[in-house]
């Protein structure tokens, strides 16, 4: 469970970074290998956010938010392999 700063700070991030050009590579967000999670990752510090984005409609969706751990990532505290 995410504290309350940090939900905030993950929904100033997401809006800041996302709002425009969400398929632009930068040095907090990448285009991710194929997997069954989602097209892009944004890293905000030990958190990365999982999105896909509808181009033709004009829509981010955010797939699940998780934190790094050391080298795992973990996802609702189960590790998670991208």
């Amino acid at each position: 469970m995410l504290r309350k700063r940090e939900r905030q700070q993950i929904l100033e991030e997401v809006e800041n970074q996302l709002k425009y050009q969400p398929v632009s590579v930068t040095r907090n967000r990448k285009k991710l290998r194929p997997n069954r999670m989602a097209e892009w990752e944004l890293r905000i510090s030990r958190f990365r956010v999982f999105y896909d984005v509808d181009e033709i409609a004009l829509q981010v969706k955010i797939e699940a938010v998780g934190y790094k751990k050391g080298n795992k990532l973990l996802i609702h505290g189960q590790e998670y392999q991208l």
